[in-house]
């Protein structure tokens, strides 16, 4: 089983994260944001993750620091579930529609952290969530996770409808991204026979 665990501790927060790539999608979250943990729910049901995310923080400030923490922590169990990346299939591409709204994500498990986001969300907050945050969610996972991460919205004026979507289509990439490819018989995929991880 390529499992993860990180437990990380600041002055504002205190994360912790276990993180499973060959599961079926079992998830307990509770980050004191009650959006994010929909979200990561959304990743664990569709990538068939099993995640154990508990974290405590600032909140009382705002959700700002937490949905960062939460997302190095995230990041950095997936490149300690990875490891080397011996035999993955690597990249992943993914379109989710969830009503009117339809978003894309392409990944690549290379590495070498890249976020393009293409996010236009119309509201400023779902509930009490600021959906600046979506981003910074992202950017926390990526630099610590080695992804390279696109994401596009195709269509959408639902500001719910284009969050979901997004944190759908990632799972589902990711999912294609980290299967095993029986063909590389547990080769590393790619030319360089190397996959550099974050952070070294």
């Amino acid at each position: 089983m390529r499992t993860g665990t990180i437990h990380r501790v600041t002055g504002e927060t205190d994360v912790r994260v276990t993180l499973g790539l060959d599961g079926g999608g079992s998830c307990r979250a509770s980050t004191g944001v009650p959006f994010l943990d929909h979200m990561l729910h959304q990743i664990s049901s569709h990538g068939l993750i099993d995640l154990e995310i508990s974290a405590t923080g600032d909140t009382h400030i705002d959700d700002h620091h937490t949905n960062e923490d939460v997302g190095i922590a995230v990041g950095q169990a997936l490149s300690r579930a990875l490891g080397d990346r011996r035999g993955i299939q690597r990249f992943g591409h993914f379109v989710a529609p969830l009503d009117e709204a339809l978003v894309q994500v392409a990944l690549d498990c290379s590495g070498r952290p890249h976020l393009s986001y293409g996010l236009t969300i119309p509201a400023q907050k779902i509930g009490s969530y600021d959906t600046e945050l979506v981003k910074e969610f992202f950017v926390a996972v990526v630099n610590n996770s080695g992804l390279t991460l696109h994401i596009r919205q195709l269509d959408g004026v639902n500001s719910h409808h284009i969050v979901e979507a997004c944190f759908k289509a990632f799972a589902r990439a990711l999912r294609l991204a980290v299967e095993i490819d029986p063909r590389r018989a547990g080769a590393v995929p790619s030319s360089k026979g190397v996959l550099e991880q974050a952070g070294g």
